[in-house]
C-alpha cells in the first residue's frame, strides 16, 4: 500500500471534485447545467452528472450556452452553471460572461482543462496557443469574472465553495478552471453537511446607515423611488412593492427594470430614461424630487437617455448590492436586502405619518385599432396590437434594438416580466437566454421577440428553446437587416444587409417540427395570427412578422439620434 493510500480518508467519507461540485450547485438551486463537451472536460462532466443533482442540457455552441446560463440565473434566487472545454471551448463563451458581468448575474463558467502534469510541464497540446503557457485563457476570464481560480487536488473543495460565495455575494459570474485529474480527484464529504453562508450585511454599519437614513429623510412628506435592475439580481421585487405601498412614495423604474413594479400600480410613474422618458411627469417628478433614492439602479447611457438625467446621483440615497451612499457618505457593507429593509423601516417609523399620495389614474387601455389594417405592418400598429395580446403573468424576452425598445413602450399587464439585456446590448443574447428561463421557470407563458440580424447569431438553440418550451410563442422581426444600425448611421451601407432566411422553414429544420409557424404583413394578419396563436394552446409557435426596413419604435429613433 502506497503512503498516499494508507493517509487517505475512506471512500465513504470522500467525493470526487466535479461531485462536490455538482452537489454545492444543487445546494443553491442549480438544478440544470448547460454547455459543450470536449476531450478535457468529459472527466469533469461524468464525475457532475453522476452526481444526479443536475439535469444537462446541450447548447449548439459555448456562447448559446452561456446566455442560456444567464437567462436561467436571472430567473431563479441562485447562480446558475455551464460547462466547456479548454481554450476552443471557454473562449467562444467571453462574451457571454462579459455580458453576466456587466449586468450582474452570478453565473459559474466551468472549464474541463488539461491534467496539471501536462500544464506544468508546459505540453504543447492542441486547443493550446503552443507556447506551454497554460494560463492565457484564465488571466482573458479573470477581466470579465469576480474571480478566476484553477482547481488543484489540495484545498479544490475550499476554492470551489469560495469561487461560489463570490458569485453569489457579488452577483458576477466566476471562472473554475477544473483540470482533468482534478476532476477525479476525491475531497473530503464533510463540508457538504454545512450549506454555503452567503455573506451578511455588516451590523454596524447598518446601525450607521439607519440612523443617516433616518435624518436625510426627516419626515418628508414625499419620497420618490428610481428601480434599477440590481433588485431583480437580489430578487427584492416583494420588498419594493412593500416600499410602493407606503403613504407619500412613487416609484419610477429604469427600462431594465420596467415590470418591478405592475404598471396598473398606483404608485407607478413608469420608465424614466433622462429626456427619452417616455412621459414627461415620470421625468419631471424624478429630476426634482427631493429626497431622491436610487434603488440598485445602473447610470449607463442607455438606462439614462445617453446622460441626460437631470438629478444629481451624489446628492441621493444610493442603494447597492454591496454598499449604500448618502450624499457621499459611503456605508460599505450594507447590501442591497439589508439596505432597502432598512428604507422601509423608516418609511414606516416617519411620524406624523404622511398622507397618502394623490394618486395617478390608471386608464384600462383601450384596444388599438389600426389606421389601415390591410395596409403594411409597421411598428406603430405592432407594439400596441402585442400589448392588447398579451396575457397577465406573461414573461416577455425582448431583443437588444427594435424588440427592447419597442418593448418598453408597452403598458404591460399585471404580473408581467420584462427581460433584455440594456446594458450589454449584445445581439443574439435573447434567444439562448430564453432557452434557460423557460427551464428556471416552465410554468410561465413567454413571449420572445426578436429581430432578424440578431437571431441569425445564436439561431442554432431555437430547435431546443421550442422543444423545451410549454407556452412560447416567438415573434421574429423581419425587417432586412440591421435597422438599429441603419437609424444610427450609414442605412444605404451594404453592412446593414443581411442574407434572408425562410424563417417558417426553421423550426422543423432545427429540429421542431411540431411548431406552429405563421407570417404576418399586415395589421389584420397580424390580428388573425395572434388569435390562432393563442387558441392553439399546448404547442410553441412562431410568427415571422415582416415589417419596414427603416422603420423603428420612436424610443429607438431618439436614442439612435442622439448617438448619431
Amino acid at each position: 500500500m502506497t503512503a498516499n493510500a494508507a493517509t487517505a480518508p475512506p471512500a465513504a467519507t470522500t467525493v470526487t471534485v466535479g461531485a462536490y461540485l455538482a452537489r454545492r450547485l444543487a445546494q443553491l438551486g442549480v438544478q440544470h447545467l448547460f454547455g459543450l463537451p470536449g476531450d478535457f472536460n468529459l472527466a469533469l462532466l461524468d464525475e457532475v452528472l453522476a452526481a444526479g443533482e443536475q439535469r444537462w442540457v446541450g447548447s449548439t455552441n459555448e456562447l448559446n450556452a452561456g446566455y442560456c446560463a444567464d437567462g436561467y440565473a436571472r430567473l431563479r434566487r441562485g447562480p446558475a452553471a455551464f460547462v466547456t472545454t479548454f481554450g476552443v471551448g471557454e473562449l467562444s463563451a467571453v462574451n457571454a460572461l462579459a455580458g453576466s458581468f456587466a449586468e450582474d448575474v452570478p453565473v459559474v463558467h466551468v472549464v474541463g482543462m488539461p491534467a496539471t502534469r501536462a500544464m506544468a510541464d508546459g505540453a504543447l497540446l492542441h486547443h493550446s496557443l503552443a507556447d506551454g503557457d497554460f494560463g492565457h485563457f484564465a488571466r482573458v476570464a479573470a477581466e470579465v469574472t469576480a474571480s478566476a481560480v484553477v482547481l488543484r487536488p489540495h484545498g479544490a473543495a475550499t476554492a470551489i465553495d469560495q469561487a461560489l460565495l463570490t458569485a453569489v455575494s457579488t452577483s458576477k459570474p466566476v471562472y473554475l478552471g477544473v483540470p482533468a485529474d482534478v476532476a477525479v480527484a476525491r475531497v473530503s464529504a464533510a463540508p457538504l453537511a454545512r450549506p454555503l453562508r452567503v455573506l451578511r450585511s455588516d451590523a454596524q454599519a447598518c446601525g450607521e446607515f439607519a440612523q443617516a437614513l433616518a435624518e436625510f429623510l426627516d419626515g418628508a412628506p414625499e419620497v420618490t423611488v428610481l428601480a434599477g435592475p440590481r433588485l431583480h439580481r437580489r430578487h427584492l421585487e416583494e420588498r419594493m412593492r412593500r416600499i410602493a405601498a407606503q403613504n407619500g412614495v412613487r416609484v419610477a423604474t429604469q427600462s431594465a427594470s420596467k415590470a418591478l413594479l405592475d404598471e396598473s400600480h398606483p404608485a407607478n410613474l413608469g420608465v424614466y430614461a433622462g429626456e427619452f422618458s417616455h412621459s414627461q411627469e415620470t421625468r419631471t417628478r424624478v429630476d426634482s424630487a427631493s429626497p431622491l433614492v436610487l434603488a440598485g439602479a445602473v447610470m449607463t447611457d442607455f438606462l439614462t437617455g445617453s446622460f441626460t438625467h437631470g438629478f444629481d446621483p451624489d446628492a441621493a440615497v444610493d442603494l447597492q448590492l454591496d454598499h449604500a451612499r448618502i450624499a457621499g457618505d459611503v456605508f460599505h457593507g450594507v447590501h442591497l436586502d439589508s439596505s432597502l429593509r432598512l428604507l422601509l423601516e423608516a418609511l414606516e417609523a416617519r411620524r406624523p405619518r404622511p398622507e397618502p399620495l394623490p394618486r395617478r389614474a390608471v386608464a384600462p387601455a383601450a384596444a388599438h385599432e389600426p389606421a389601415e389594417p390591410g395596409g403594411p405592418l409597421t411598428h406603430a400598429d405592432l407594439w400596441p396590437l402585442l400589448q392588447d395580446w398579451l396575457a397577465p403573468g406573461t414573461l416577455l424576452v425582448a431583443e437588444a434594438g427594435t424588440s427592447f425598445y419597442g418593448a418598453v413602450e408597452l403598458t404591460l399587464p399585471d404580473g408581467c416580466d420584462l427581460l433584455g439585456q440594456p446594458v450589454w446590448s449584445s445581439i443574439g443574447y435573447t434567444l439562448p437566454a430564453a432557452l434557460g428561463a423557460v427551464l428556471a421557470a416552465p410554468e410561465r407563458e413567454t413571449v420572445l421577440v426578436i429581430g432578424d440580424g440578431s437571431a441569425q447569431l445564436t439561431v442554432q438553440e431555437l430547435g431546443r428553446l421550442l422543444g423545451e418550451a410549454r407556452a412560447l410563442t416567438v415573434l421574429l422581426l423581419n425587417n432586412g437587416g440591421y435597422t438599429v444600425e441603419r437609424a444610427i448611421r450609414s442605412p444605404e451601407a451594404p453592412y446593414q444587409d443581411i442574407t434572408a432566411w425562410d424563417w417558417t422553414a426553421l423550426p422543423a429544420a432545427l429540429g421542431a417540427p411540431g411548431t406552429s409557424t405563421h407570417r404576418a404583413g399586415t395589421p389584420a394578419e397580424l390580428v388573425e395570427v395572434l388569435g390562432k396563436v393563442r387558441a392553439d394552446t399546448g404547442r410553441p409557435a412562431l410568427v415571422e412578422v415582416v415589417l419596414p426596413r427603416d422603420d423603428a419604435p420612436e424610443s429607438l429613433v431618439r436614442l439612435a439620434r442622439s448617438i448619431r
